[in-house]
C-alpha cells in the first residue's frame, strides 16, 4: 500500500528547543547583533569579516546542537508516511535526527557557496575566512537566503506542498513570507495541522488542527492524531 505524502513545514520554533536562537528572539536582534549588520547583502559589501564571523559562530553553535524529539518525531514518521520535510531552519538537526527528504528554503550553515555563481556550492569543513574563493575566483559566502533576496527554493517547494495528502506545519506561525503562503497551495480538503507555542489568529488557519505546544511536546500529540485518523 501505498505511503500517503506528509509534507511538513519547520520554522525557528523546533530548533530553538535544541537551543539555536534567532533574531525573533529578541526583537530583531541575533545574538546581539543587529540583522542589518550582518544577515543583508549589504552587510556583506559593508563589512564582509563581520558577516564571516557571525556565520562561523552560528556554525559552531550548529555543531554542537542536538535534535531534539520534535525532530526524531518527525523523522519516525516516515515508517508510516511518505514524509518530506520543509524547513526555513538553516542547521542539519533533521538530517541528524533521521528525516531523509529535507528541502531547506534559506540555505544551509554547513554550506558556503561563491558570491557570484549561487550555483558553486560547497561543504564546509572550517571556517570561511576573506580570501577563500570558489572556482570561479570569486569570495566565497555563507549559502543562506539573506534578507532582501530572493527564495530560490520557493518554487520546489510549492510543488511538494502541492502534492500533499497532509500538510503539517511546526514551529513557526505562519506569519515569515514566502513560507507562509506554502499552505495556500494544499489541496483544499486535506487534513492540516499547526504545531506552535503560540499561535495568533490568522485566515490561513482555517479548518486547520491546532496544537498550541512547543515543537517537542505538540510533536507527540500530532503523531497521535496521524495514527488515530490519517
Amino acid at each position: 500500500m501505498k505511503k500517503k505524502k506528509l509534507v511538513v513545514l519547520t520554522g525557528a520554533g523546533i530548533s530553538a528547543e535544541s537551543g539555536l536562537k534567532t533574531f525573533r528572539d529578541t526583537d530583531g536582534l541575533w545574538e546581539g547583533y543587529n540583522i542589518e549588520d550582518v544577515a543583508t547583502p549589504r552587510a556583506w559589501k559593508k563589512n564582509p569579516q563581520l558577516v564571516l564571523d557571525f556565520y562561523n559562530m552560528r556554525r559552531k553553535n550548529v555543531r554542537e546542537a542536538l535534535p531534539n524529539a520534535a525532530h526524531i518525531g518527525l523523522a519516525e514518521l516516515e515508517k508510516d508516511f511518505d514524509v518530506q520535510i520543509i524547513t526555513q531552519n538553516i542547521d542539519d538537526l533533521h538530517e541528524r535526527a533521521g528525516s531523509t527528504k529535507v528541502l531547506h528554503l534559506h540555505g544551509e550553515i554547513l554550506k558556503m557557496r561563491s558570491e557570484k555563481n549561487e550555483r558553486l556550492i560547497y561543504d564546509i569543513k572550517a571556517d570561511i575566512k576573506l580570501g577563500d574563493i570558489a572556482e570561479d575566483g570569486a569570495q566565497l559566502r555563507p549559502h543562506i537566503v539573506w534578507f532582501e533576496e530572493a527564495v530560490p527554493m520557493i518554487e520546489p517547494a510549492t510543488a511538494l506542498a502541492g502534492e500533499a495528502d497532509i500538510f503539517v506545519v511546526v514551529g513557526t506561525s505562519l506569519a515569515v513570507y514566502p513560507a507562509a503562503g506554502l499552505i495556500n497551495y494544499t489541496a483544499r480538503n486535506i487534513p492540516k495541522f499547526i504545531v506552535d507555542k503560540k499561535i495568533p489568529y490568522t485566515s490561513a488557519l482555517h479548518d486547520i488542527v491546532a496544537i498550541e505546544k512547543p515543537a517537542t511536546e505538540g510533536v507527540k500529540e500530532l503523531a497521535f492524531y496521524l495514527s488515530k485518523d490519517c
